[in-house]
């Protein structure tokens, strides 16, 4: 499976770490940026080509990470067909349930909210957790996408 990855100056140093966490477990990883780090940089112009990617190879996921991944998230969900879910420490379940229930597709992270640590098990977690499937989950997920046309 391949995996996006983008990152602003806040995420910079968590996104390259966690590019190693994925390598190591046997994923292809594409860097969309930063590639270096420039405290000036504007998170959309790493997001959006995330989202991009990972929208047109519908068989990937997208990591994106920012000081809080707020911003990166909205940037990712203007996308068509991204599912972008976020993440700033405290309970994981909702990294499962946002793969359960929504299908999300791309996970954004707070990198200024939570250790590394948390960030490789929430990424572990929303890598691993399926999609359910369920009816009512494709029902839902649907009228989210007509909503963007």
């Amino acid at each position: 499976m391949n995996i996006y990855i983008g990152s602003d100056h806040a995420g910079y140093s968590l996104k390259n770490k966690l590019k190693v966490y994925l390598e190591d477990f046997g994923y292809l990883v594409e860097d969309k940026g930063a590639y270096s780090l420039d405290e000036t940089d504007d998170y959309p112009d790493f997001i959006i080509p995330v989202a991009e990617a990972v929208a047109e190879d519908k068989e990937s996921l997208g990591i994106v990470i920012g000081g809080s991944g707020q911003g990166e998230e909205m940037a990712a969900n203007k996308v068509d067909g991204i599912r972008a879910c976020e993440y700033y420490g405290g309970n994981l379940e909702i990294v499962k349930l946002a793969r359960e229930h929504n299908d999300a597709n791309i996970l954004s992270l707070g990198a200024r909210f939570m250790t590394e640590d948390e960030a490789k098990d929430a990424v572990k977690i929303f890598l691993e957790t399926k999609f359910s499937g369920d009816e009512r989950h494709i029902r839902r997920i649907n009228k989210i996408e007509e909503g963007n046309n």
